[in-house]
């Protein structure tokens, strides 16, 4: 296929890969990324054994995957706009080759601590580039997909915990799990390699040139800035529940072991449920997307802070899944199907990074919470979190700019 696209010297015509390939490896992407993350939330407790540290030396050891994630964040959206779409394959591989080789070498704090932050790197250069994939496949295919990808990321957290958890009953070595993921994501990055176009794309190249690269003017950094605000609290709010929910049932609600290591499981079922039921709704929604997934996220917090029992306390997750689940595919491809495509990957990485604090940060805040007023008290400051979402995200879009459809022409396309 060719593109015509207009150009300041004037039209020109680059070469692009297939909208279903696009597709494919969207979605390739997000399940090579979602295997990982079941892999790891699982192994936790057995890596903890192996490094045979404390549950505070844990505590500071996992603050390195945020320390090597943000940085890595902010880097890659430039290497995408530099060279391409298929930066993608190298750093999903990367990612499963991380993850096998820190399973077989954190024995110690200090190696656990090196292992987490080049995992947090990896991670947070595969988040950008993967969401990057299935920003272009959206805009291109002309129809949703992002949120449907992150449908297939949840899906696989949920399934490939289960099989961690059944591969440690059998007692297999940790390091197995690790290294079926790492073969998974070799292949997936194969794969990707050779369905992605080669290149910059939507960049000749001269634009292509380092130097050349359209800088992060004041006019294009404050739209995504208050878009990141938004992904802010919409992670803030997912990552309490998905981090916080296990350990509510045990202490509020005196579950038992089994029991409480579904309840995560239930949280994780329903996001994925409802990125593949709600991802087909395009962007005139997307508003009303928001503004209802925060308020059903805002009624989910605060049916867990009064659950007497756990299967009232199940109803508040399913609802607070359901409510999170469709938050930041949602913003992101707002800002995706605006974005000019010489600046898709700085673009992502800093909406990206921005909503990732909120995503870091929303566990501690419902930690602090918990010590002042107690968990339940710390549930309704969720439920605040999800409430100052509805509240903001009409102001916030208007300012951005991305709630009217972008004026940029379409492109002409004509078969090669």
């Amino acid at each position: 296929m060719i593109v015509r696209d207009a150009h300041r010297h004037g039209p020109k015509e680059y070469v692009i890969t297939s909208p279903r390939s696009l597709v494919v490896s969207a979605f390739t992407a997000f399940a090579a990324f979602g295997a990982f993350w079941g892999v790891w939330g699982a192994s936790v407790p057995r890596v903890q054994d192996q490094a045979d540290v404390t549950d505070g030396e844990l505590g500071f050891a996992l603050l390195f995957v945020g320390a090597g994630a943000l940085p890595a964040m902010m880097l890659v959206g430039r290497v995408l706009d530099r060279w391409g779409l298929r930066v993608s394959a190298a750093v999903i591989a990367l990612l499963g080759l991380v993850g096998a080789g820190l399973a077989l070498t954190a024995v110690d704090l200090p190696a656990l601590c090196a292992g987490l932050a080049v995992a947090g790197a990896s991670s947070g250069a595969a988040d950008v580039a993967m969401n990057a994939v299935a920003g272009r496949a959206e805009k291109l295919a002309g129809r949703p997909v992002i949120t449907r990808a992150h449908g297939t990321f949840s899906a696989l957290v949920v399934l490939t915990s289960l099989g961690t958890g059944a591969a440690s009953a059998a007692g297999l070595p940790l390091a197995v799990p690790f290294a079926v993921v790492a073969a998974l994501s070799v292949a997936a990055g194969a794969a990707l390699f050779t369905t992605l176009p080669p290149g910059a794309t939507g960049q000749d190249e001269e634009e292509a040139a380092p130097a050349r690269l359209a800088p992060v003017t004041r006019s294009r950094l404050l739209p995504l800035l208050l878009v990141g605000v938004l992904g802010t609290l919409a992670f803030a709010s997912e990552n309490a529940h998905q981090s916080w929910s296990a350990v509510f049932a045990q202490d509020e609600l005196h579950a038992g072991a089994w029991l409480t290591t579904v309840a995560p499981a239930v949280f994780a079922g329903t996001v994925a449920i409802t990125r593949f039921c709600l991802g087909g709704l395009n962007d005139a929604h997307a508003r009303p997307v928001l503004l209802g997934g925060a308020a059903t996220a805002a009624l989910g917090a605060l049916v867990i802070s009064v659950s007497p029992n756990l299967l009232l306390a199940a109803v508040g997750l399913i609802l607070g899944g359901a409510g999170t689940a469709v938050l930041f595919p949602t913003l992101l491809g707002v800002v995706s199907r605006n974005v000019e495509e010489a600046y898709r990957g700085r673009a992502t990485s800093i909406v990206g990074t921005v909503s990732y604090m909120g995503f870091l940060l929303g566990p501690v805040y419902v930690g602090v919470w918990a010590d002042a007023t107690g968990l339940r008290g710390a549930m309704v400051a969720v439920a605040a979190l999800a409430a100052a979402l509805v509240a903001l995200t009409p102001p916030l879009l208007r300012l951005s700019g991305f709630t009217a459809p972008s004026a940029r022409p379409a492109p002409e396309r004509a078969d090669a």
